[in-house]
Order: structure tokens, then sequence, then C-alpha cells
């Protein structure tokens, strides 16, 4: 039995007991604690040396002690640094933790830890804020498009918290306390450990599942657009592509390439033979990634047996539908179900139907959109899932959702498996899951807002992430203003762990408020000065490939804030607007319009060499360098060797 430190009072009842190196697993609740719970932590630990020292136990780093009234206090156990400590709202109640009673064994948990003058978060999801420290934000625990909430973050203090609930909440950061709230759980459930940021992030994959290793096709250039409205039009694409000479790994079908929602299959008039296409693109050196929605249209021939299964999200009052959607012949929106991620036997058939139409044509790569699931209005907490009441578990489905592809895929012998989500949870990274930004405005400030978004989904242990390049609502091809801002966002991609041009482009068409088609959105859709530069950002990815693996091989994920390789340099943890591929190249997206320099801050610790004008600079100091737009400024780190400037 594992070594636990157990304390008590009247009905409730705290356990603390090893979970990794340099971790420990803290629940409570009233009288038991319930094993059985879902959450984002592996059944089993990874094996830990632990003591008990009186009402203290130490593992490792860490060293977390319980007073004879029941607060917890967290500290290093070297140095007796102290980490974190539980702190109650008031002097007689309510007190650190707090249950308020809901009915049926459910109760409103809150949990409350002092605040420190200084700390800084970082982790905790994708949001569009703007802001890379999360400190003193207000962040709700439920999935949005766009929103994807991931309760992990990493402090300043040198510590990750990881709260091991999907309950729909909140986590408040502010200057008089930090507090995280679950609106209907059975429990509190969190997972401490201590270290620098790279130590935390390593620690969190052992408990919560590495990621595989990123296939081989998906460093490529992805090329997208909603939507290629059929199989000729997208075939024309990547044949352009080729007689061009230009590296493509991936193209895309979005949405609507069926006749029904739920069907999970071809419109055979738009896509008549796709076996065909995918063999074609195949011989091209081109993946085709495949549009998989969760939800289900009662037109689809699957609605009525899953349905009749009980294979659709139920709800607890009114009838199970979740969304309105125009599906079919008429513009009228009609009420749609989503399956029930959460049920095994929903992701068995639901993935048995994937792999009957699209497996046998060859398609091996999905794009799971609306997956948060993309409610309207969003009422998770009138949901009946297999896993429970929705208000207490719901922020599982995104993560569920790709579980059910991985395993299935993997169960067919496929050994590199890859999808591409819109929403993410805790643990969604050990299912191959690719996150992408969601449906983005097409400006400047949501460019920025996106560096600040992957910088903080890097450090919440998803280390697959892109956007939407160009952004995804709008964009004229024809405009210069557009085109310069397409630049500035593509040479930024060209530095994500998936490289993705995708866009909802003007002209735009649509029905019913829903998007059916768009502009072009193709390389050489913008002019040729516009051409001229992404095909060199293009043939320089291709070059940096075989280093991409390399670097995510090493645990760590591609997309480096500064602070994970430089956290002894203060100034690092302010760093926001640049970033390191990998450990060698430090890159500082230009993220304003007009802009023709760039002000970048080298970290301390190393030399950093300026690839355009060969100059080498110290670290620990800010310098201004060029930046016209055919260029982004890149550094390499000491005697680092990179082809950024091979004969294209």
């Amino acid at each position: 039995m594992s070594i636990q430190l157990t304390w008590r009072h009247g009905h409730h009842v705290l356990v603390a007991e090893p979970w990794g190196a340099d971790s420990v697993r803290v629940r409570a609740g009233l009288h038991r604690i319930d094993a059985g719970l879902p959450g984002a932590l592996l059944p089993e630990p990874p094996p830990a040396a632990a003591t008990l020292e009186g009402r203290a136990l130490v593992n490792g780093r860490l060293r977390v002690e319980v007073s004879a009234d029941g607060l917890l206090t967290a500290a290093r156990a070297d140095t007796g640094e102290e980490l974190l400590r539980e702190a109650p709202a008031h002097f007689w109640w309510p007190g650190a933790r707090h249950f308020d009673a809901s009915g049926g064994g459910l109760h409103r948990v809150e949990q409350r830890f002092a605040a420190y003058d200084g700390e800084r978060f970082y982790g905790l999801g994708q949001h569009g804020h703007g802001r890379f420290d999360q400190k003193g934000m207000v962040l709700e625990l439920q999935q949005r498009n766009g929103e994807v909430s991931i309760p992990f973050t990493v402090s300043s203090r040198g510590y990750g918290l990881l709260w091991n609930s999907p309950a729909i909440g909140r986590v408040e950061l502010a200057a008089n306390g930090t507090r995280w709230v679950a609106d209907r759980a059975r429990q509190i459930d969190y997972w401490l450990t201590a270290g620098g940021p790279a130590d935390v992030l390593r620690r969190y994959a052992e408990v919560t599942g590495p990621a595989p290793e990123l296939p081989a096709w998906a460093s490529g250039f992805w090329q997208s657009k909603l939507r290629y409205a059929d199989q000729a039009e997208l075939l024309e694409v990547a044949r352009e592509y080729r007689r061009r000479g230009l590296p493509l790994s991936v193209i895309v079908a979005d949405y609507l390439h069926w006749r029904h929602l739920g069907d999970w299959d071809w419109d055979p008039d738009a896509w008549p033979d796709a076996a065909a296409m995918t063999g074609e693109l195949r011989a091209l050196g081109v993946e085709l990634a495949v549009s998989v929605w969760p939800s289900v249209s009662p037109l689809s021939a699957n609605h009525a047996p899953m349905r009749d299964a009980g294979l659709l999200v139920a709800t607890d009052s009114g009838a199970g539908v979740h969304a309105e959607w125009p599906d079919g012949a008429t513009d009228a929106p009609i009420g749609v179900s989503f399956y029930d991620a959460t049920d095994p036997r929903a992701r068995e058939f639901l993935w048995s139907r994937v792999h009957e139409s699209y497996g046998k044509d060859g398609v091996r790569a999905f794009w799971l959109d609306a997956c948060e699931p993309e409610m309207r209005p969003g009422h998770f907490h009138n949901l009946d899932l297999a896993a429970g009441p929705g208000a207490e578990v719901a922020n599982l489905y995104p993560r569920e959702h790709a579980r059910g592809a991985y395993e299935y895929l993997r169960g067919q012998g496929e050994t590199e498996v890859l999808s591409l989500v819109r929403s993410a949870w805790a643990g969604s990274q050990r299912y191959g899951a690719a996150l992408w930004s969601g449906d983005i405005p097409a400006t400047f400030e949501a460019l920025a807002a996106s560096v600040r978004a992957g910088l903080n989904v890097a450090m919440s242990g998803i280390p697959w992430w892109t956007t939407d390049i160009g952004g995804f609502h709008g964009g004229d091809p024809g405009d210069p203003r557009y085109r310069e801002l397409l630049v500035r966002w593509f040479q930024f991609g060209a530095f994500c762990p998936l490289f993705r041009l995708h866009g909802h482009r003007e002209p735009r068409t649509g029905r019913a408020g829903v998007g059916v088609g768009g502009g072009p959105n193709e390389v050489w859709s913008y002019g040729e000065q516009t051409y001229a530069i992404l095909v060199r950002f293009l043939r320089l990815r291709e070059r940096l490939r075989p280093y991409l693996h390399e670097q995510l091989r090493t645990g760590l994920p591609l997309l480096r804030p500064l602070l994970l390789e430089f956290p002894g340099d203060p100034a690092a943890w302010d760093a926001d607007d640049a970033f390191l591929f990998g450990r060698d190249l430090l890159v500082a997206p230009v993220l304003e319009p007009g802009a023709l320099q760039r002000a970048v801050y080298l970290p301390a610790g190393a030399s950093w060499t300026h690839t355009d004008s060969g100059t080498t600079f110290e670290g620990g100091r800010h310098v201004t360098v060029d930046a016209p737009l055919a260029r982004i400024p890149l550094f390499l780190r000491d005697d680092a060797r990179l082809p950024i400037h091979q004969e294209e």
C-alpha cells in the first residue's frame, strides 16, 4: 500500500499521497475519498520514493505538511522555501476548502490558496485575451470555440498545479488569493509538483501521458480553406502545388463534404471516387485530412440507431437537441444532437463508421472540428453524459473525442495518429491531439494574441499546436493591407509545430448564417510579391523539419517561451512576443502593421547571432533589428547551426 498522509475532522477528510517524482496528489471530501472519478491523471502513478515525517509527506524536492487544523502548505524539501499554502477566506467560515451541497452527492467546491506578490502563472489552456502571464485573470473552466480549458498551470514560484476535475467552474488568480471552483463535484482533487518549468512539464507528461511521436507527414505544409466544394477542386489545388514544385504535405477536405451531419461519409455527387482521390494525393506525397464533426442530424441514417442505443448526449430537461444547424436541402436550421464521446460504445460506433467510409479510401488524418462540443447555447449543466452530469464532467468531452480516434485507429494497425482538434483538456496530448486556435478574426491584434495563446498552450502540456494562418474570419486576397497581415502570419506559422494555411476568405458565400464557401486561399492567391515571400518560408520550413522532429523528442514543446529555456533570467518571464523554436532558434514575429524594425529581448546566459546580418549579441539585452516585409527576425543560440539561408 502506498504512503498516505491523512487528516480528518468530523466528516471532512484529506489525503495526500506521492504521485510521481517530486509530486503529490491531494484529495479532500466529505466522509470519504472516491478513487474512481474521471480526471486527467493516469490510473497508476509513476514510482516515487517518499517518506512520512509526522504531519508532513516528503517526496523528492516537494514537502507538503498539514497543520492540526487541516491547512496544507507545500515547500521545497531541500531549501524549505514555501511554494504555496492553503488560505481560508475568513477566520471562521468558509475555510480554505469549501463544500456547498447541491444534491445527489454533488457539491459546489472551492479550493483557496494564498496569493504572493510577483507570482506569475502560465498555461491554463488557450484564451483570446492576449495575455501570457495569467495572474490577475478570472478564467472559466469551460470549453468554447477558441477558448480551451486545460486546468494546469506553471508558477514562477517553482511549482506546477493540475486541478484534476473536469467540472465546469472557474479559476481566479487574484491579488488577494487564488481560488479554484467546480460548480458540481464530489471532491477536491489536485496534483502538485516542484521544480523549474521544464521539470514541471516533464513531470506533468509522466502523470497525464506523453504525446506520441509527431507523424513525419504532419510537420510539412498544410493547405486548407473554407472550403473545397468537390473532389475536382481539391485535386486541382494539389496538382498545382506539384506543377509549381512547391512542398505540400497535407490538404484538407473541410465540412459539408457530406449529405447530412452525422453521416460520416462523402456526398457521392461532389466526391464520386474518394479512393482514387486519396490514391493520387498519396502518389504526390500528400495526405488528405477530413473533417469529422461530433454532431448528428435527425436526417442522418445514423441518428435513429444512435438514439435508440443511448449513444447521443441526453439532457436533464427537454429533448436531446443541442444546437440548430442547416442540414440537407433547406436553409432552415434544424435541431441536431451530439454523440456522447464519454461513452466507449458511442466512440466505437462513430469511429467504426468513419473507418468504413473514409478509412477504406486511405484517409488516416482527421480534423475534429466543433469538438468543445459547440452547443448553442452552451448549457453544459443541462447535459447528462455517460461519465456523469454535464456540470461535473463536461470538460472531458474533447479529450474523449480524440481518444476515440486514437484508440480505434491504433486498433486498426495505424501507428501514426494525429487529430487536429478545436478543443482539448488535460491529457489530450496522449491521444495525438494537435490543437488549433479556433475561429479567430483576420487582424494584427488576433495575430499577437495567437502568439501568446500558443505559448500558453505549450505551457499546458500540449506540444502540437497551430493557428489558422491569416485568421479565420475574412481577409480579402486582393487587399494590400491584408496581404501584409498574411505574410506576417505565414512567417509566424512557419515556426509553429503545425504549419497550416486556413480561413474563410472574401468573397464569402453563406447559408442561414453558416459559411458555405469563400475566396481563394492558396499561396499563389495573393499576388506575385506575396507569393515570392511565402515560397521562401515554405522552403525554409522544409529544411527545418528534421530539426523540428529532433526537438520534439526531447519531451519539451517545440514552441518554447523564453522562460522555459532560461528560467534564471527574470526578464525571460516577461517576454511574451518572441519564442524559441526548439532549443536553438529564437523567433521574433512582427505583430504590428507597417513595422519594418523589431525590438527583441535576447535571454541572458547565451550569445545570439542575428541570421540576416550575422551580428552576434551577448544575451541579457534588448536589440532592435531590421524587419522588412520579406523577413522575420531570427537568432541562433551560441554555436548552433541550422539551414536558415541555404540556396533555394
